[in-house]
Formats: C-alpha cells, structure tokens, sequence
C-alpha cells in the first residue's frame, strides 16, 4: 500500500520585526469521502520565533533522522492528486490553545461541519475538523474574523507523476499570499 507523507520544512517571514508566535491551518482533502475537506491548526501551541531566530524557523536539520513538522500521513489517492491549502497565522496572545481556532472555524461553519475527530491522516494528537468541500471558500471569510495577523494562504496542491519514481521525497518552496514563504516536502512511503 503506497502512503503519501506532507511536512512543512521551513518557514521565512520578511517583515521587519522579530518576534513572532506563528501557526498553520491547513485544509486537504478528505481521505475516505470525496465531497469533505478535514481543517487543522499546526503544531499544537505557537512557534516562537525571536531575534536570534531572524524571521526564519527550520522544523528538520541537517542530522540523521531529522524530519520536518508532520501534517499528515495517508494512502495515496487513486487519481495521484491531492489538493492541500495551508494559511500562515501570528498570535499576538504569548499562549494561545489553538484548539480555540478550530472551535471558531467550526462554529462559523455552521451546518457545513461535521465535528472534530481524531487519528484520521497519520497523527493521533492532531485534531480534524470535517467539513462540506462546498464550504472551502469560507474559510477566509471565518479567519478574517479572528484577530490574529494574516500572512495568507498558500496552494500545496500535488500530482505525484514521474518525478516520484526517480526520487521519493520532493521539497517545494512558494510564497505565501503575504510577507511569508513555507519550505515543504511531499513523499511517498512504500
């Protein structure tokens, strides 16, 4: 059984200042049900960044059996394609339970949410919440709505073809809609 593994590698903010409390929301595809998305905050309380870090933060190292910040594990889809946004959020709160952001984003999903469960795409303490694939639009009208800063939203949308057959695991690196660029990785495990 073939699984496909996404991790977030690096993160980069270009503004001037330098202290940061960072987190993910990312949206993908459902695995089981085609017409469903699952939403979920990264990691489980924010990234500190300071001045020694300058606006940059690496999840992996250069050392053996360093990986990046995992965001999820899964049996690759039929038709090799999987459709993947991931927004970039600061707190300005020095704590923060992101667990409250999933809440908001499903109350302001309303009829459009089915709960959060668990264990869902390779990570047993990472939350989903389910939601209508109709209801992606949505989510930046919700996350407009929470007052922490934007640094937009990237598309890490993905067609495992020929390139995966040469080399496993494949880095990308975009720019976020924002002050920001995300360094992260696609593979394939057999």
């Amino acid at each position: 059984m073939t699984k496909i593994r996404l991790e977030i590698d690096e993160v980069n903010i270009y503004r001037p200042k330098k202290r940061w409390n960072l987190y993910f929301i990312v949206a993908i595809e459902h695995p089981t049900d085609e017409d469903k998305m699952i939403i979920a905050t990264l990691p489980k309380e924010p990234i500190k960044l300071s001045k020694r870090h300058s606006n940059s933060f690496q999840f992996n190292t250069d050392e053996f059996g360093s990986e990046g910040l995992l965001v999820l594990s899964r049996e690759m889809p039929l038709d090799r394609e999987i459709n993947a946004h991931i927004y970039l959020r600061h707190t300005r709160k020095s704590i923060r339970a992101l667990g409250e952001i999933l809440k908001e984003v499903e109350l302001g999903m309303g009829k459009n949410s089915s709960g959060i469960i668990n264990d869902l795409v390779g990570s047993t303490s990472t939350p989903w919440l389910v939601i209508a694939k109709e209801a992606i639009p949505i989510i930046g009208k919700i996350l407009a709505k929470i007052p922490d800063r934007d640094f937009g939203f990237l598309s890490a949308f993905e067609r495992f073809g020929p390139e995966f057959e040469a080399q496993l695991e494949i880095d990308r690196k975009k720019e976020f809609s924002g002050d920001a660029s995300l360094v992260y990785s696609w593979s394939i495990e057999e």
